[in-house]
């Protein structure tokens, strides 16, 4: 069973991160074959404030 984690910057839409599942979930059914129903994808998503780029937080880094 393949378990695909995301991790990304809170503020997408309900509607990119579904279109964001969809797309993992067919790339992993395309590369290795993998039926549909055994895919996971999971999204974790982050403050600004708890991502940090470089030396700086997201927040202060332009995210």
């Amino acid at each position: 069973m393949p378990i695909i984690n995301v991790q990304m910057i809170e503020g997408r839409t309900t509607e990119q991160k579904e279109a964001l599942i969809a797309a993992v979930a067919q790339a992993v059914m395309d590369s290795i074959g993998a039926p549909e129903e055994n895919i996971r994808v999971i999204i974790n998503e982050y403050a600004k404030g708890h991502w940090g780029m470089g030396k700086l937080p997201a927040h202060k880094a332009g995210r």
